[in-house]
């Protein structure tokens, strides 16, 4: 398959809409990569039914790079899902996060290139003071590396504010092939989905929540902004879906169901919205600034055997005071949501 018609697939597949896990990362006591539980992850992802992994992003902990393990973890991923590829298949769309100044962005994008992943999610977080020409230009050599998953990631944990007239010129850079859209603000999410809009572009560039506060409002609304065909959500990046993803799945078939039926179940479906986002604000820590989020995600895979712990690469990075009571108590609200039975049905193997 050449690069077009490779680039043509993914359009496709990510057009159609699936469930994209932001991948954690599974350490040992001593802090250290613990590959058997990493890998045990990537496979619960993939029999869960996620149609893709983001491996190297915010979830995974941007401190890998100084770490030294981008390229362990990326591979380590990417060999598992293949596995699971030539198993039963199915396609797992890769997806490498992107981070840094245009030199190490440009590396980080060839290497995840060479490692056979699909698209670059592109974190602009090291760019906070430039222009959006400035930006522009280090998308469009990125874009050279890689097909580019466009980021509006939360200022809240290391991202900016992105104008409309930015979106609206990244959209025609030719090998942007989605956005994911998690500022966690209605306003600026309604910019994204407009520039695109305006741009022509719906049936090329995939819209993907990360809006781990509004999945479900993001993945049943139709956008229409007087102007052009509506735009719509096709599926999810989140780290919310790192946790419950068979439920993740199941609810992406459901959202799907609902919009070809011309809105039957939906507010059912907005009903378990907000009690997704309630689990949200414990597993993420909300009400702390977000500041436990990567350690809330850890807690919940902990408690299904998932992780050995929920240790992060900062030693001083762990669950706010009073999360882990949050976590119990949504825990014990909306067992309906959990995937508990799935993964200990499968986790011995998964370990295995």
């Amino acid at each position: 398959m050449g690069a077009s018609d490779g680039r043509s697939a993914l359009r496709r597949a990510l057009l159609e809409g699936v469930v994209i896990p932001a991948h954690p990362l599974a350490l040992d006591v001593e802090r250290r990569l613990d590959e058997r539980r990493q890998a045990a992850l990537t496979r619960y992802y993939c029999e869960a039914g996620a149609g893709g992994i983001a491996v190297g992003v915010h979830t995974t902990q941007f401190a890998i790079r100084e770490a030294g393990l981008l390229e362990r973890v990326l591979r380590l991923a990417r060999d598992v899902s293949a596995a699971h590829e030539t198993k039963t298949g199915t396609r797992v769309v890769r997806v490498a996060g992107v981070c840094g100044a245009t030199a190490q962005a440009v590396r980080e994008a060839e290497l995840a290139r060479e490692l056979g992943y699909d698209a670059g999610l592109l974190s602009l977080a090291a760019l906070a003071n430039a222009s959006n020409e400035e930006l522009l230009a280090h998308c469009r050599e990125v874009a050279r590396a890689i097909p580019l998953f466009g980021f509006y990631l939360q200022p809240a944990v290391g991202g900016r504010v992105l104008d409309y007239d930015f979106w609206r010129r990244l959209l025609d850079i030719d090998s942007v092939v989605a956005v994911k859209v998690a500022p966690f603000s209605r306003y600026q999410t309604l910019e994204v989905a407009r520039a695109l809009a305006a741009s022509g572009r719906a049936g090329e560039v995939a819209l993907y929540t990360g809006n781990d506060d509004a999945i479900v409002a993001d993945l049943l609304a139709e956008m229409d902004f007087g102007g052009g065909a509506p735009v719509r959500f096709a599926g999810g990046l989140l780290g919310q879906w790192a946790v419950w993803t068979r439920g993740a799945v199941e609810l992406l078939g459901q959202a799907k169901a609902c919009r070809a039926a011309g809105g039957r179940g939906a507010v059912e479906l907005l009903a378990r919205g907000h009690q997704l986002t309630d689990a949200n604000a414990a597993f993420f820590d909300a009400g702390n600034d977000f500041a436990g989020c990567i350690a809330g995600i850890h807690e919940v895979l902990r408690r299904q055997g998932l992780l050995a712990g929920r240790w992060c690469l900062d030693p001083d990075e762990d669950l706010s005071p009073g999360q882990a009571e949050q976590i119990d108590r949504v825990l014990r609200a909306y067992p309906h949501l959990s995937d508990d039975a799935f993964v200990a049905k499968n986790l011995s193997r998964w370990l295995g």
